[in-house]
């Protein structure tokens, strides 16, 4: 089991975290924001919290995934950009204050976006991948500038919009977008056929497809990998699997992969994180990885 946390990342840091809170720098703009993991008692005073940060996200109380932002700043546009900027890859996200505590991006996700992009190089010719629960598209962006032929999708119009919107950022085109749901999808392109080199995969704990269809991660993930393994290429190809659900085992993605994948020879699996100031580390999901 490996614990991995990104280390390229120039224009984000996480400045502190604690009571189920976390404080973070996205460029110049510094925000406060709801953290279910963070369980231990932060490291700052909640005076220098409210001095600190130029947004602070106040939850619902009858919805804790819903809130309003507190803005104590004229440094914060309705958009501003993030890049991040490796000896690989140099990719851009337009980033928000939204009503579900997000700003567009994820950025312990760094660290699978250095994988997948050193995988797309591995892999001769032009590897098709298919990115599925594919957000605002970060790992989109890195498969493509590394040479990948992307399919996106997301069952969410908005979200597709706000990916393209970063693809353009990051001067990169040529991405097929598809705002569908994800498990419906897959099952047409197993009946089809099709293969990918490539798949990429951070299913929420719950969810709703493009026409309402349910999303349950825990009834549903086995079966959506048993699919996924069937799209791959036999001969050359990699799985990333993210999943950010409290209580989901880094146990349980390693018993999935060895259920599905026995044709990858390279498997490994563990936890991402991100390490505040204070080196506090702050669990942010559970991953898997197999290739061939």
């Amino acid at each position: 089991m490996q614990l991995l946390t990104p280390t390229h990342w120039q224009d984000y840091e996480l400045l502190d975290c604690g009571n189920f809170e976390k404080l973070e720098r996205f460029g110049k703009v510094i925000t406060a924001r709801p953290e279910p993991q963070a369980v231990w008692d932060k490291s700052l005073s909640d005076s220098e919290w409210e001095k600190t940060a130029h947004a602070y996200f106040r939850k619902e109380k009858n919805n804790p995934e819903r809130g309003q932002w507190e803005v104590a700043s004229d440094k914060i546009a309705n958009n501003w950009f993030l890049r991040y900027n490796t000896e690989v890859l140099d990719i851009q996200f337009k980033l928000s204050l939204s009503s579900f505590k997000h700003v567009g991006v994820f950025p312990e996700q760094a660290e699978n976006w250095d994988y997948i992009a050193d995988e797309v190089k591995r892999i001769t010719g032009k590897p098709k991948v298919l990115n599925l629960f594919a957000y605002t598209g970060g790992a989109t962006l890195a498969a493509r500038q590394a040479g990948a032929d992307v399919t996106h999708l997301d069952s969410i119009k908005p979200v597709v919009t706000w990916a393209r919107e970063n693809l353009e950022a990051s001067h990169l085109d040529g991405v097929r977008w598809i705002v569908e749901d994800a498990l419906k999808f897959v099952k047409r392109e197993a009946r089809r056929g099709n293969i990918y080199q490539g798949i990429i995969l951070d299913p929420p704990a719950y969810g709703r497809g493009a026409e309402g269809e349910k999303w349950v991660l825990e009834e549903q993930i086995n079966e959506m990998l048993q699919l996924c393994a069937s799209l791959l290429d036999a001969e050359k190809h990699f799985l990333v699997l993210n999943t950010y659900s409290l209580g989901f085992s880094a146990l349980i993605v390693d018993n999935l992969l060895k259920s599905h994948f026995a044709n990858s020879p390279q498997q490994t699996f563990g936890e991402l994180y991100l390490q505040d100031s204070f080196e506090k580390k702050l669990p942010l999901g559970v991953f898997g990885r197999v290739s061939r």
